[in-house]
Order: structure tokens, then C-alpha cells, then sequence
């Protein structure tokens, strides 16, 4: 758009005004350029279609000596003498011939590359957008999850190949989180070389603007070459300031690790139980009913009362919502068709889903008596909420009754295994959701295919640790149930949680601790790095060709 270019060229006049205005008042001589007439160099156009050299212009210089030496001060250039091409990093260069007058085209390079590309998550793209990321990424796999932002990622890490140049980007903090980390940064390590040298980790970004936004944004500084000191700006509460920490690495996470990525998976890395979501009605709200509904119905039509089931996904199980579904699944036709509630209900699913522009919807009307995605467990399972606060110390997890219908925005574990359970709702489990999922804002947004199917187990425990992990895992459950008037949300809020609570977690955490190593953890961070080294080396024995030990049995299965 061409009006935020003439801003930034007004800004950029302002700026050199106040600058002159100031060190005329420091020196006392009048710097003022006036009449304007430098103007700064800004580009109208499309940056992902513009070539970036072509913004670089060369300079010429001519000497003329005996004994031509010419040293230059810039860190790195491209020289083009004659027909020879010479490249430096000492930066001199002698000609021995004499008396002659020579000419010297220095190409340049960018010292520096930074900005504040737009966001665009993969739904607000508009087609031009998306045609643009085709044209960036030029038939990558997988780039259909990618924020916009990450072609100025692609496209700076080309330019800056055998140079000397940095580059910084403000972004949305979702290129550092879930399943976009693991398509672009295999890309900038291995076909680019990229490291990461600084990283303002997650902060609320406000701008001035009517109707401003409130974005969750990273500061990622890179470049082709390592460098020693590489520094970590940490925010403990997102809108403060940040802490610096000066670390060996930072990895795609923004953590201090191995630059290890994370990729979405179809099945865990560990030999335990699947995930998946739970059942998706796609009945425009026909065949799921509220209290008033349900109370209503049964007095209408008592019978009803062994069909209408309570319905729960991550923000009614975690908030005691309750919520009740028509779950006619190996029903009786006589039973259905007898009801003018429920044939009512059923007509209407039908012709929600014959009106829609899906196939496989449509398709669905077929039989519109069921959900339209059955994934109910038939036992009992361990329901974790797809969305949970950043301000829990814990992600709320529970085990559930298979008579209790989970609905899409929660996660099912078929399995009422209290070891399983345990590790689940450890910290340890905890720290790698957060570190490794998506965020919807600051939230926590659990994924089965990055989280659950990529957590590093603890390797070969022990029977005796396997069985103290169940014995606190049903503490934690018990202490629950002694606040039966309390939701999950009021006894895991961080001014709410009960000592007795607290206590049993910590008694949790250091049991699956123990089952993961005997030394303790000193901080999140050193938590992380040895998750990435255990994750390493599952995911190389998934590939290995050679025999490996073989593992205990499963205590989950």
C-alpha cells in the first residue's frame, strides 16, 4: 500500500530533523537541513515480490597510485576488477601494476534487515497472501499452516547467504509454538544454516491506532553464522519488562536447547494409549440440548430420560457447565420413531446437513439420528481441554465415565490408568505443553499430533515408580473430590488452589520426576533441555535401522 510508505518517509524526515535539531543543541552549530532535499530511500511495492538486491546500489571507486592499495573499513565485500572477481574479508587489496588509474565496483551488502512484516494467520490470508507464501516456499510440503510473517523469514534467510548481515523480525509468537515450528525452521536450518542469536520471547505488542490490536508478538534476531554470546529476554508477566539471560543456544522454541524441531505426528512417539478428539455432533445444534431443554423434554416425554446424555467438552468439564446431547446410538428404531421430540430434532439435523456445501456433510443426512463423528470411548478416559489458561500452574485433567459425551473441544485418552493419568497431569507433562503448543492468545491450546504424540514417556520406570506415581496420581483425584462445590477452574486459579491440592501435586511431580531421572530439576529450562534429549532419542530409535534394546512392556496397555 502506497500510504503507509509515504509515512514511513515522513517519519523518517521527522526523525533526521530531531536528530540535527539535537546535536545542534550539543554543539552549538546549526545542522538543520533546510530546505529538505535528502530524502530517505522508501520502496512502494510488494516485498515478497520485490528482489532485495536490487535495493543494494554499488559504488564506484577510482585510485590512482604506483602501488595501488585500497582498504576498506566494511566488513565484508564483493570487489569486480576487470574481468576478475575478488572476494575479501581482510578487506586489502594491491594492485602491482604501475601508474595506472584503476577502477574498483564495490557490491554491498545489508548491514542490517529488520521490520514488523504482517502477521496473517493461515484463515485471515487473503488469496494474494497466499499466493505469495506458494511463491516463497515454491512447493515446500506442509506450508498451509504458516503464518504470512514467515515468508520475510524464507526470503531474508536467502539474502543474507555468505554475508555478514543480521536480521530481526517482530512477529506473532506462533511461529515459535506447534505445528508451524516444524515445517519453517526445518527449512532456515537446513537449507538456510540460519542460528538464532537473540529472542524476546512472548509479549503483549500494543499500537496506537483506533481500535488497536493487543497481539502476543516474539522478537527473533538470526543470521548464517554462529555467533558465541546469544541472549534470551524472558517476560514473567507479558506485558512488563523483559529479563536477559545470555545462553548457549536458543532453539526454534525460543528455549535455551538443541535446535530440535518438533513435528505434527499421526502416532505417539512412546508405546501408549492414542489420542483423540472427541465426538463432533455437525448438527447445527439440533441434537445437543441445555438444562432447560432437557427438563423440559423429559417431561414431556419421560422415556426419553435413557438417551439424553450429559455432554462435555474442555470448558464445561473444567467450569461444572453442564450441557446434554441425544445420544442414539444403538437405539431401537421403534423407540426413535415413536418420539415427536426426537423425530423433530432429527429432521432438522437432516436438513442442516443437506443444506451444506460439503459432500461429506451431506452425505451425513444419511443418518441423521448419530453424531456425525463418533469417537466415544466405550470404557473409561481421561479427558484433557483443548484450551486451557496460561495461568494455571496445571492443565485441569480428569477421567470420566464413558456415559459422559466429550465433544471436539476436549481431548480423549481411552484409558483409566492412574500412571497414565499421573504423568499427564504432572508438571513435567505441563512444562512441554507449554513450551511446545500453540497459544489461542496467551492461552494454551493442547494438540494430540504436536504435544501428546511427540512427550518424551519417562524410559523403562520401575514397577515401584510406576505404582508410587498411581498412589499420588489418585491422591490428586481424591483431594478433588473433597470440593465438591468447587469447579476445576476455582480450585487450579493461582490465588484459589488448595493447600491440600498443592501439596498432592507436589507429591505427583516428584514421584514422575524420579521416574524420569534421580537428580532434580533446578528450573523449567534445564526441565526442557533434558525432554529434548529424551525426545531425541526416541524419535533416532524410530528411525534407526539397527537393533535396539527392547523396552519394558507398556505399563499403559
Amino acid at each position: 500500500e502506497e500510504f503507509p510508505a509515504r509515512i514511513a518517509e515522513v517519519a523518517m524526515w521527522l526523525i533526521d530533523h530531531q536528530m540535527n535539531m539535537q546535536i545542534s543543541q550539543e554543539f552549538g552549530q546549526y545542522f538543520v537541513r533546510l530546505p529538505l532535499k535528502k530524502a530517505a530511500n522508501i520502496v512502494h511495492g510488494n516485498a515478497l515480490q520485490i528482489d532485495w538486491n536490487s535495493l543494494l546500489k554499488k559504488e564506484t571507486i577510482y585510485i590512482e597510485t604506483n602501488d595501488a592499495l585500497l582498504i576498506v573499513s566494511e566488513p565484508e565485500f564483493e570487489f569486480e576488477y576487470q574481468t576478475l572477481n575478488i572476494k575479501t574479508k581482510n578487506l586489502t587489496i594491491i594492485d602491482e601494476r604501475k601508474n595506472t588509474k584503476e577502477k574498483i565496483v564495490i557490491k554491498k551488502t545489508f548491514d542490517f534487515i529488520i521490520g514488523n512484516p504482517p502477521f496473517s494467520g493461515k484463515k485471515e490470508q487473503n488469496i494474494i497472501q497466499k499466493n505469495d507464501i506458494l511463491l516463497v516456499f515454491k512447493g515446500i510440503k506442509g506450508i498451509g499452516v504458516l503464518d504470512y510473517v514467515t515468508c520475510w523469514y524464507v526470503k531474508a534467510a536467502q539474502l543474507i547467504q555468505n554475508t555478514k548481515t543480521k536480521v530481526a523480525f517482530v512477529s506473532t509468537n506462533s511461529i515459535s509454538q506447534g505445528e508451524q515450528v516444524g515445517v519453517l525452521w526445518n527449512i532456515l536450518f537446513n537449507y538456510y544454516k540460519i542460528k538464532i542469536h537473540f529472542a524476546h520471547r512472548s509479549f503483549q505488542w500494543h499500537n496506537e491506532a483506533k481500535g488497536k490490536a493487543a497481539v502476543h508478538c516474539v522478537i527473533i534476531g538470526f543470521a548464517d553464522y554462529d555467533t558465541q554470546i546469544k541472549k534470551i529476554f524472558d517476560y514473567e508477566n507479558i506485558k512488563g519488562e523483559p529479563q536477559e539471560k545470555v545462553v548457549f543456544n536458543i532453539n526454534p522454541f525460543l528455549l535455551e536447547a538443541k535446535d530440535i524441531t518438533v513435528e505434527s505426528r499421526k502416532k505417539p512417539i512412546c508405546n501408549v494409549p492414542e489420542i483423540n478428539y472427541g465426538s463432533m455432533p455437525i448438527d447445527d445444534g439440533h441434537l445437543i440440548l441445555t438444562d432447560e431443554e432437557k427438563n423440559s423434554y423429559i417431561k414431556q416425554e419421560p422415556e426419553l430420560e435413557k438417551v439424553i446424555k450429559q455432554y462435555t467438552g474442555g470448558d464445561e468439564f473444567i467450569n461444572n457447565k453442564f450441557r446434554w446431547c441425544l445420544w442414539l446410538q444403538n437405539v431401537e428404531p421403534s423407540f426413535i420413531r415413536n418420539s415427536k421430540l426426537l423425530n423433530d430434532r432429527i429432521n432438522k439435523t437432516r436438513e442442516f446437513r443437506l443444506g451444506s456445501n460439503r459432500e461429506a456433510t451431506k452425505k451425513l443426512a444419511e443418518k441423521s439420528m448419530l453424531f456425525g463423528e463418533i469417537r466415544q470411548p466405550i470404557s473409561n478416559y481421561i479427558i484433557i481441554p483443548k484450551v486451557s489458561s496460561e495461568n494455571r500452574k496445571y492443565i485441569p485433567i480428569g477421567i470420566l465415565p464413558p456415559t459422559i459425551i466429550a465433544n471436539g473441544s476436549a481431548l480423549i485418552v481411552p484409558t483409566d490408568n492412574l500412571y497414565c493419568f499421573g504423568i499427564l497431569t504432572s508438571i513435567m507433562h505441563t512444562v512441554w505443553m507449554k513450551n511446545i503448543c500453540g497459544r489461542m492468545k496467551s492461552d494454551f491450546q493442547y494438540s494430540a499430533s504436536i504435544v501428546y504424540n511427540n512427550f518424551p514417556w519417562a524410559l523403562n520406570p520401575t514397577s515401584k515408580q510406576i505404582k508410587e506415581i498411581e498412589i499420588k496420581a489418585q491422591k490428586v483425584l481424591n483431594v478433588r473430590a473433597a470440593f465438591p462445590n468447587s469447579s476445576l477452574d476455582d480450585m487450579y486459579s493461582i490465588n484459589a488452589m488448595p493447600i491440600e491440592l498443592i501439596e498432592a501435586h507436589n507429591e505427583l511431580d516428584k514421584a514422575v520426576d524420579l521416574a524420569y531421572r534421580p537428580q532434580p530439576f533446578t528450573s523449567e529450562a534445564k526441565r526442557m533441555e533434558f525432554l529434548f534429549e529424551l525426545y531425541e532419542k526416541y524419535t533416532a530409535d524410530l528411525f534407526t535401522t539397527t537393533k535396539v534394546k527392547k523396552q519394558k512392556k507398556s505399563p499403559l496397555k
